[in-house]
């Protein structure tokens, strides 16, 4: 039996700095830049021929999905390309020629890739086979794919209880993939089924569904074609989903309005240079936003609360601001919502938001006779402890407005990752649905757990304290995602068995369980081949449109499998024949899996047929104005309440945010070119008037505290920068800041970590 050797792992990874230079912030996105930078990273990573053949395919009707965010292609995707810059990346990253072999992990131990930055570790390439980490090692070797799943299926079967397993998805999984993973979990035994939308759009999921009916958006992409107006609130769409640029181009073009509303002012959000047209590559491109509304950090819900009581006293005058049929005819509650609008003065309002009131005025003279309009957010609204009321405050307005179910007008919830949407649509979820399980047990004669599972910050909490030992994920950087790193680290290390799904190296195979397993699985790029017969698999895109993907790049090892193969093979090892459901076949066979989820999944009827083409759109109440499963049969106003974050003297309010380098977890380069910031992620932005209050220079050096529960943690050496962000306000980058969120502090209802608004305070160095 293998001795378990103490492993000497640096959780967090380098804290030195690389080397800054700033420039001018940037005032517009996209353009020759972007095609410069793109072209660049394409070619370094893939090379020439492999660039092109793979570009001209991806987001098109016959070819791949791009495997970054989720933002719908057009009916008619441009043969020009229909992808941006940090799309490119995304596929560069994806099928770059460096490899990640036996001979790598024979020369670097965990212990000393744990060292190295988290930029290093995914430049490392691509991974090759399925590698094992034992008890009595620090070195990665090879294991063939059966012993993983022997080993995988023994663990599993040693736990006293199926609940002591978390099964963790990522949002870049196919339907297929997610939906064959969902129901081994549940014939397994659990419903452990954490995914990434419990670290971001849990709050709007929640929010919707209370509210609507349903935890999606309801508009469609041609909606931004019709919009009156477009409100763009704590989202960045020029660095995290610049595809979405297009949409509010032609929405200007067509006579329509931008109102932006997040603490800074985003390059992308200003001006858009579109590289497929003349005057984005020669002339000034396109003026997106009309109007900025500067608000501090999480002073959202007091700032639209001061719009609608505006706009309440405008409607008491003339009685056509409301929408009143429309609040009449299909909402509960409008007249307790006008009642606590009266708790509070303009003026109190004003000052929690720190908007000025000439650009709030402009806001309500913009929205005084526009009904056609569209609110937009993402993660700068759902990470927070009130993450939830953020986006009820939304639907409160929206509904005022009678702005949904018409064309050019409702709910845009902008998804991060390609399939998120899907994975939780096709059952990745740690609640328990009722309907769900009768469905599984109509179709594959088992019957599913009914007890609740955990969710992400409660899987961490469980692997934490012992409760839980064997930890699984299908795709995704767990560590580097999660909140509290440190804790999250110590609780991965607590694990008897920690599996990873992936095809690259990331930080979550050096932070480990006893034994870890790397199980390498195809990318989206490349050809999924049967028997001689290329497969497809579909994805839904952030607004319910579902349709199919399908690679073309030669795989890069020969050991690759895909994700259905690697889940079916695993359940089939662990039941060994002895179960109704025929895994193997399941996974080989990817139709299999299409018609099984059609006959379980509402909406999917004749999905091997529909998803071909341009695919198709699932049911959606909200777009028909049907509320009839909400109380009453209508949709919800809510009252939500103020935020309170109880700020010291010496206290800031810090979110965490992307760098344009990087999506998610994934580091592409250390350039922050829209914001000025040039090799360097170690940085908090910071206002020029707390600078000089705390006497901090440009460029000073830093460590960042938080305070919860009298628990201590630091983020060290950060450098100072001057920023346009409100006074008590700070942002920095993310992984490098996780470790300031505490575990245990999430959105009410949703869980979702307050990665967005972190208490803390500056030490100087």
């Amino acid at each position: 039996m293998s001795t378990i050797k103490k492993r000497n792992i640096a959780v967090l990874g380098p804290q030195d700095f690389t080397g800054i230079t700033l420039k001018k912030p940037a005032d517009y996105a996209a353009g020759l830049p972007a095609v410069k930078v793109a072209i660049q990273h394409a070619f370094k990573e893939m090379g020439v021929v492999k660039s092109f053949r793979a570009l001209s395919q991806m987001n098109q009707k016959d070819g791949f999905d791009c495997p970054g965010c989720a933002w719908p292609d057009p009916e008619k995707p441009s043969k020009l390309g229909e992808y941006c810059e940090n799309g490119v990346k995304a596929i560069a990253e994806e099928a770059t020629n460096s490899k990640v072999d036996r001979n790598f992990f024979a020369k670097y131990s965990v212990e000393e890739l744990s060292r190295w930055s988290d930029y290093q570790i995914g430049k490392s390439g691509r991974l090759l086979e399925p590698m094992i980490l034992k008890p009595d090692s620090v070195y990665y070797e090879p294991i063939a794919w059966d012993e993983a799943y022997r080993l995988i299926a023994e663990e599993l079967h040693k736990l006293k209880s199926p609940d002591e397993a978390i099964f963790y998805t990522s949002g870049r999984s196919s339907n297929e993939a997610a939906f064959l993973y969902g129901l081994f979990v549940r014939a397994f035994g659990t419903n452990n089924m954490p995914d990434c939308s419990n670290m971001c759009h849990e709050s709007s999921g929640v929010a919707l569904k209370e509210t609507l009916g349903i935890g999606k958006g309801s508009v469609k992409l041609e909606d931004f074609d019709q919009a009156q107006v477009v409100i763009v609130m704590g989202q960045n769409p020029g660095t995290n989903h610049p595809r979405m640029l297009s949409a509010l181009q032609k929405c200007k073009e067509n006579g329509g309005k931008i109102i932006s509303i997040n603490p800074l002012e985003e390059a992308g959000l200003i001006r858009f240079k579109n590289p497929q047209e003349i005057k984005g590559v020669l002339a000034s491109g396109t003026s997106l936003t009309d109007i900025h509304l500067q608000v501090k950090i999480n002073q959202d819900v007091p700032l639209l609360k001061l719009i609608i009581k505006k706009l309440a006293a405008l409607d008491k005058e003339r009685r056509n601001v409301f929408d009143h049929e429309f609040i009449t005819t299909y909402t509960n509650g409008y007249e307790e919502l006008l009642k606590d609008l009266d708790q509070y003065t303009e003026e109190e309002l004003l000052e929690w938001s720190g908007v000025s009131q000439d650009q709030v005025d402009k806001a309500v003279q913009l929205l005084v006779d526009h009904n056609n309009i569209i609110i937009c957010w993402a993660m700068g609204l759902t990470q927070h402890k009130n993450g939830v009321q953020n986006i009820k405050e939304c639907v409160n307005f929206l509904l005022l407005k009678g702005s949904l179910g018409k064309p050019g007008a409702g709910t845009c919830p902008v998804r991060g990752h390609s399939n998120v949407q899907g994975d939780r649509t096709v059952g990745i979820m740690h609640h328990v649905s009722p309907s769900l399980n009768t469905a599984i047990e109509n179709t594959f004669g088992f019957t599913p757990p009914d007890k609740e599972g955990l969710d992400t910050v409660h899987a961490i909490q469980a692997m934490h304290d012992k409760k839980a030992k064997v930890f699984v994920a299908l795709g995704g950087n767990f560590l580097s995602a999660a909140s509290d790193t440190e804790y999250t680290g110590r609780a991965l290390q607590n694990c008897d068995l920690t599996v990873s799904v992936s095809t690259k190296l990331n930080r979550t195979h050096l932070v480990t369980g006893k034994t870890a397993l790397i199980l390498p699985t195809l990318g989206r790029s490349e050809l999924d081949i049967r028997e001689g017969s290329p497969r497809f698999f579909t994805v839904e895109n952030s607004m319910g449109k579902v349709h199919q993907s399908k690679g073309l790049l030669q795989p890069a090892s020969e050991h690759l499998k895909s994700e259905p193969e690697i889940v079916g093979e695993i359940a089939n090892a662990y039941f060994k024949e002895d179960h109704p459901v025929r895994w193997r076949s399941l996974s080989q066979d990817y139709n299999l899996i299409r018609e099984k989820i059609e006959l379980v999944i509402k909406g999917f009827e004749d999905l091997n047929k529909k998803s071909k083409g341009s695919g198709f759109y699932l049911p959606n109440n909200v777009r028909d104005l049907d509320f009839s499963k909400l109380p009453g049969q209508k949709a919800q106003f809510s009252i939500c309440q103020l935020p309170k974050h109880n700020i010291a003297e010496n206290e800031f309010v810090l979110m965490t945010i992307r760098s344009h380098d990087q999506f998610n977890t994934t580091i592409y380069g250390l350039d922050d070119r829209y914001r000025g910031i040039y090799n360097e992620r170690r940085v908090v932005f910071m206002n020029s008037k707390d600078m000089a209050k705390y006497s901090l220079k440009k460029l000073e050096i830093v460590n960042l505290v938080s305070l919860y529960d009298n628990t201590k943690r630091k983020a060290n050496n950060f450098l100072v920068i001057p920023y346009n962000i409100p006074q008590g306000n700070l942002a920095s980058y993310f992984p490098e800041t996780n470790v300031l969120v505490p575990f245990n502090h999430f959105a009410d209802k949703s869980n979702t970590p307050i990665s967005k608004s972190i208490v803390v305070t500056i030490e100087k160095v």
